[in-house]
Order: C-alpha cells, then sequence, then structure tokens
C-alpha cells in the first residue's frame, strides 16, 4: 500500500474542474491519500467559486490529515522556499512513500528523487495513474 502525500497545487487543480484528471487519485484501491491543513488550507483559499469549494469539501473527506510540520531537518543541500519545507516535512513525518505535486519551480529538481523516504513525482509520473 503506498501513502501518497498531495501537495497544494494537486488538491487545488483536483477541485478546480468537474472533471478533473486528478481526481483519477481518489480512486486508486492501492493508494492512502494524505495532506496536511497547512496543504490544504493552501487550496482551499485560492478556489473562487461554490462549486469548487463544494468538490474540495468532497475530496478532503476523503483524506487522512498528517500532523502541520514546520520545522524539522531536512538533508543539509536541500534547498526549498520557506512556503514549501512544511510540505515535504509533513510528508516526511506522515510516512508517505510518495510526494505529489506540480510545483516544478521548487520542486523539479527533486522529480524522481526520494528524500528521506519519500518520493518527489508529478502526478503523470505516479504508477497505476498515467
Amino acid at each position: 500500500m503506498n501513502c501518497v502525500f498531495l501537495d497544494a497545487n494537486i488538491l487545488f487543480s483536483a477541485a478546480w474542474r468537474e472533471n478533473a484528471g486528478l481526481l483519477r487519485l481518489w480512486r486508486l484501491s492501492d493508494t492512502t491519500l494524505l495532506t496536511s491543513r497547512y496543504a490544504s488550507e493552501e487550496a482551499r483559499r485560492n478556489l473562487e467559486t461554490q462549486e469548487q469549494l463544494q468538490r474540495f469539501t468532497t475530496l478532503m473527506a476523503r483524506i487522512e490529515f498528517v500532523p502541520d510540520s514546520a520545522h524539522g531537518d531536512l538533508p543539509s543541500k536541500l534547498r526549498l522556499p520557506e512556503k514549501d519545507r512544511p510540505i515535504l516535512l509533513a510528508a516526511i513525518r506522515g510516512h508517505a512513500t510518495h510526494l505529489l505535486t506540480g510545483d516544478k519551480q521548487h520542486f523539479g529538481s527533486l522529480y524522481g528523487k526520494s528524500i528521506t523516504g519519500v518520493l518527489i513525482l508529478r502526478p503523470a509520473d505516479y504508477p497505476g495513474f498515467a
């Protein structure tokens, strides 16, 4: 069983459109979806319509929340903006096997790499999703 931590941009994109392709993540049988309050709040505050907010609420009911983790040690050579550190730290703290993010600017250099046991991928690269 994989435990997949979803970054805010994945949550946002899944709720944005009624038939978003990312919704397939919620149908994967061998995957537990995780996120943090930090990530979910970032996604929620960027949604615009009542329909999007309702979809978001429905999706969040089917995700396990892990504790937010603003402080913690990451490998010394790893450089992430302050706003992205809590995402990776929560994935690590939640014992995620994967972190899915579309944030190419900040996580792009980490795609395909495992950081403290968490493999960072774009959603399209997650096994069983493509």
